[in-house]
């Protein structure tokens, strides 16, 4: 239950009371600052407080906005002022202060204003949504007030939320061919109660639905797969536009959205190459290699944001010219293009699976993510290059987090750390790209069962322990977890392909599958302030650089066939112990009522 407290004296035809009922609020009055503060203290402090000037004039939407976000502890427009549990504190403390300054007399001026400036003397963040178009005021005087009820009339509430809905920055496909009607599917969920959870998993079924489609071979399930790929796509933008719309934010739900939408995606490709395989063509060393390369591209976007989000003197050139280029129209649409978002990537595959071979749909993602990947890593690396940045020690961490060391490196980094101060600031990524193509190329350029991979991947081990040594505040530091990724995943591929065993490319797709999950869930921890996942869990699975030598080991050791077993249980032993853990901390985190977050970043 949320408690509003009206403040004054009810204007004569407003209908401030009725709108704050219909978002939720249980409604008080106060005839003055004193009695204010008592009711204040009155309600229960696990509860959300609302403080709301009787002579309130705006849209319903300007109250949704200011007074229901989820995702803020303290949030304010002109006139009202709220406060999550979180913020009781410290609105308690302004509340009583401006009791104490106007001796609790009859309100003349609007408290929850004089709170709002209190709260921003104080140094408290207070959450101000942009209003826009919207109305939100407190009218001093009749003729204000007659103005500003003819500007909430002139402004149409509805079309504002629905336009708000739909998220500022995505990509063209999305943007030209699905919002324009998934608003209103988001609209029509919210009127019958649906929740933004509820439509994620509706589309993460009707994605599997579409991967077992496309797993039959024939023509008929492809077109079908094609189908209901895009059905699923419509129904990943309506949750996110439903959550907008109804406000229905929460920790539970930013998790699902982001880990279903790579789940939908890698389930695809599998359903691809099983279908391939009824054919009588095998495509899994392709579907590995589409999931590998778009998870390193996902691992560059994580680590060059993190790197860089709190970063001091953070502009460039290379940045500006980046800016300018957005300030021409039709050059922010090919830019969003070429990087081939979601919207234009799902939108490519449903139509190729539909009327081309899952090879020919493999080869024109491998292409396109190749070229995407190399445009925004490039990008990336002039702008570090030509920046003046600081970094700071949180985000030295988060790359840190995001490198995913287990006993071996980290024993490694304790011990070279002496001699890491020495090398030069570059080092870092070009230690971690020599050591991870060391071991890639080693187990392509040998005979599978030969012992230069186990060599090559203790000195990967060695290699990456010197890459962390020292804190990762260099420039290119960033690039350090996406060529860990890169080396893990690669001779995990290169060995199952070498092993030429019916089932061996398979099993490493559940075990890349498995441990990109692991990386996945690492990324949307630090990204809700929730810190990196335990270390017994790291410690458990062993590290990327434990199990890169596990899997040289097992080839080493054993044959083709047992070696695909071994991969099997491997990728299960994994999956099980990442997602155990993973769905027990954010079901803990959504149930202890961790801060509601929402993903507003760059399309993936």
């Amino acid at each position: 239950m949320s408690t509003a407290i009206l403040t004054g004296q009810p204007v004569p035809g407003s209908s401030i009371e009725a709108d704050l009922r219909s978002l939720g609020f249980d409604l008080r009055v106060a005839a003055d600052a004193a009695e204010a503060e008592t009711l204040l203290a009155e309600v229960p402090g696990d509860e959300r407080v609302a403080l709301v000037d009787a002579r309130f004039v705006g849209h319903v939407h300007a109250l949704r906005l200011g007074l229901t976000d989820p995702r803020f502890p303290l949030a304010g427009i002109p006139g009202a002022v709220t406060a999550q549990p979180a913020g009781r504190q410290a609105l308690t403390r302004a509340m009583a202060r401006e009791n104490s300054a106007g001796g609790g007399t009859t309100l003349v001026d609007s408290l929850a204003d004089r709170i709002l400036t209190a709260l921003d003397a104080d140094g408290t963040a207070v959450h101000r949504p942009e209003l826009g178009s919207l109305v939100a005021a407190v009218p001093a005087d009749p003729q204000a007030r007659n103005e500003a009820r003819q500007a909430v009339a002139d402004v149409d509430d509805e079309a504002v939320r629905l336009k708000s809905a739909v998220k500022a920055r995505d990509g063209f496909f999305t943007t030209y061919c699905i919002s324009p009607y998934s608003r209103y599917i988001a609209r029509w969920c919210a009127r019958r109660g649906l929740t933004p959870n509820q439509v994620t998993t509706a589309s993460l079924i009707t994605a599997l639905i579409a991967a077992a489609c496309a797993a039959t071979g024939t023509r008929g399930g492809f077109v079908a797969a094609g189908v209901l790929l895009i059905a699923s796509f419509v129904l990943d933008c309506t949750d996110g536009q439903l959550a907008r719309y109804s406000l229905q934010y929460s920790t539970l739900g930013a998790w699902l959205d982001a880990t279903f939408d790579r789940a939908k995606e890698y389930a695809y490709y599998a359903g691809l190459a099983l279908g391939a395989a009824r054919g009588g063509d095998d495509v899994w060393a392709l579907a590995l290699g589409a999931m590998v390369l778009q998870t390193c591209r996902h691992v560059v976007d994580f680590s060059f944001n993190e790197a860089n989000h709190d970063a001091t003197a953070n502009t460039s050139p290379t940045a500006a010219l980046s800016d300018k280029l957005d300030s021409v129209g039709w050059t922010v649409w090919v830019r969003r293009m070429i990087v081939l978002p979601i919207g234009e990537r799902w939108a490519m595959i449903a139509v190729l699976t539909a009327v081309t071979t899952p090879r020919i749909t493999f080869y024109a993602l491998l292409i396109g993510c190749a070229f995407a990947a190399t445009y925004t890593t490039a990008g990336r690396v002039l702008r570090s290059l030509t920046r003046k940045a600081r970094r700071t020690d949180r985000a030295a961490a988060a790359l840190a987090d995001l490198a995913d060391s287990g006993p071996l490196a980290q024993g490694f980094a304790e011990a070279l750390k002496k001699p890491a101060r020495g090398l030069p600031g570059f080092t870092a990524p070009v230690i971690a790209l020599l050591g991870g193509l060391a071991v890639v190329l080693t187990a392509a350029l040998t005979d599978f069962g030969g012992p230069w991979p186990v060599v090559a991947a203790l000195g990967y081990a060695l290699t990456s322990g010197l890459a962390v040594a020292r804190p990762l505040k260099g420039a290119l530091d960033w690039l350090v977890p996406p060529f860990l990724r890169a080396a893990e995943y690669g001779t995990v591929l290169v060995l199952a392909a070498k092993a030429d065993v019916n089932g061996a490319l398979p099993a490493a797709f559940g075990l890349v599958a498995a441990v990109a999950y692991h990386h996945y869930d690492t990324v949307y921890r630090i990204r809700g302030d929730a810190g990196a996942p335990p270390a017994w869990l790291v410690r458990s699975i062993g590290g990327h650089e434990g199990r890169t030598l596990l899997v040289t080991v097992l080839a080493a050791l054993l044959t083709a066939s047992q070696f695909k077993v071994a991969l099997t249980a491997l990728a299960v032993v994994v999956a099980l112990v990442v997602l155990v853990e993973s769905i027990r901390f954010w079901v803990a985190a959504h149930q202890g009522g961790a801060p509601a977050v929402h993903d507003e970043g760059e399309p993936a």
